[in-house]
């Protein structure tokens, strides 16, 4: 069996507290799920599945939530599953699988996520005490390799001798790239809340870099992703359906999940990549798009080198840095970057999409133009 992406939209992305703090993880998605129903052409009542990343949520299943809301038949189970920032990219592997071996037809598959409307958590005493709140649960069961983000980021920075001006001008960069393709980008954003556009992008330049607040070393606000609220959705079909369709949209041919060092998180998708290159028999130069999460400049620049890409077609349309990371669903969103990059190539065009997670987890897919 083999599985097509037929097609993908998003919302907008905008940062925490933004344009779409009032949304709940179902008002994010369920919009944008009944608008790619509409774009493809397929009934709601053609989807067995639907299968969402979701990292903050504190349980819930809010796959079911935008299966029910969106008017899927109530035989929709729905799957949420979190595994942090993959889980969105994850999603559409398990889709992947669903369908190549043969239980399901039609799944939609993508991550949401609202940084705004995230629970507050707390941890139990027992001994009775208060409950204490805390920001984030452990990524490792060994303290000592359980960085915080930034500090990893810093810390894969010096290991890869990249500097400030290095990370600033990489993220400079990818808001030019996003400015630069406003007009396609409008194709795949389902509009939210009067918000038909990434509300991040700006002009930034190096002076601008050079005043941003330092988080820790050479990490900043201006070369790390800001938290941000966003949906992004994929259609994913059999060979069978496809072949009745007039675009076959883009094959899945390969797609991995794997661990790696949790004390350096950001370089985890190097070996996933390796794998799904590996998988599909083809070099990384053959690429034609790769669509790499920018948590920071420096992860990305470092999983750039690390799995050798041509950086010239890495994120054409501009990266995390320029959108914001809604943690659950970045991975979709770039699956999502990746689909409309590559359906206007020439069939037997090949990309990738990956994205790393706290506790040393990367994802990688890649795709060809069918």
């Amino acid at each position: 069996m083999t599985t097509h992406l037929i097609a993908a939209l998003r919302s907008p992305v905008a940062p925490r507290g933004g344009a779409l703090a009032r949304l709940s993880p179902h008002d994010l998605a369920a919009p944008v799920l009944r608008a790619l129903l509409a774009q493809a052409g397929v009934a709601a009542e053609a989807v067995e599945e639907v299968i969402l990343g979701n990292a903050l949520g504190a349980g819930g299943n809010p796959a079911r939530l935008v299966a029910l809301a969106a008017g899927l038949p109530e035989q929709v189970a729905g799957l949420t599953l979190d595994r942090q920032c993959c889980g969105g990219l994850d999603a559409l592997l398990l889709g992947r699988a669903l369908i190549d071996s043969g239980q399901a037809q039609v799944v939609v598959a993508g991550g949401v996520e609202s940084y705004s409307r995230r629970p507050l958590r707390l941890r139990t005493d027992p001994k009775g005490g208060a409950p204490q709140p805390y920001d984030r649960p452990p990524f490792t069961p060994f303290p000592e390799r359980d960085p915080e983000m930034d500090t990893a980021a810093d810390t894969l920075a010096r290991q890869f001798s990249l500097t400030r001006a290095a990370q600033d001008d990489w993220a400079v960069e990818s808001h030019a790239k996003a400015r630069a393709a406003s007009q396609r980008l409008l194709a795949e954003i389902t509009p939210l809340a009067g918000l038909d556009h990434d509300a991040f992008t700006r002009r930034l330049t190096p002076a601008l870099c050079a005043r941003a607040p330092v988080l820790t070393g050479t990490i900043t606000a201006a070369n790390a992703a800001v938290a941000a609220d966003g949906a992004a959705l994929c259609l994913l079909v059999s060979e069978d359906v496809a072949r009745r369709l007039p675009d076959p949209g883009v094959i899945l041919r390969a797609g991995r999940t794997l661990g790696d060092a949790p004390d350096l998180p950001g370089l985890a998708p190097v070996a996933a990549i390796g794998a799904v290159l590996a998988e599909a028999g083809c070099a990384a130069s053959t690429l034609a798009v790769a669509e790499i999460m920018e948590a920071y400049a420096a992860q990305a620049m470092a999983c750039v080198t690390g799995a050798s890409l041509d950086p010239l077609v890495v994120n054409p349309g501009g990266g995390g840095l320029a959108r914001g990371h809604p943690v659950g669903a970045s991975g979709a969103v770039n699956a999502v970057r990746l689909f409309h990059e590559l359906t206007p190539k020439a069939p037997g065009a090949k990309g990738l999409a990956a994205i790393a997670a706290a506790g040393g987890i990367g994802t990688a897919l890649l795709v060809e133009r069918a």
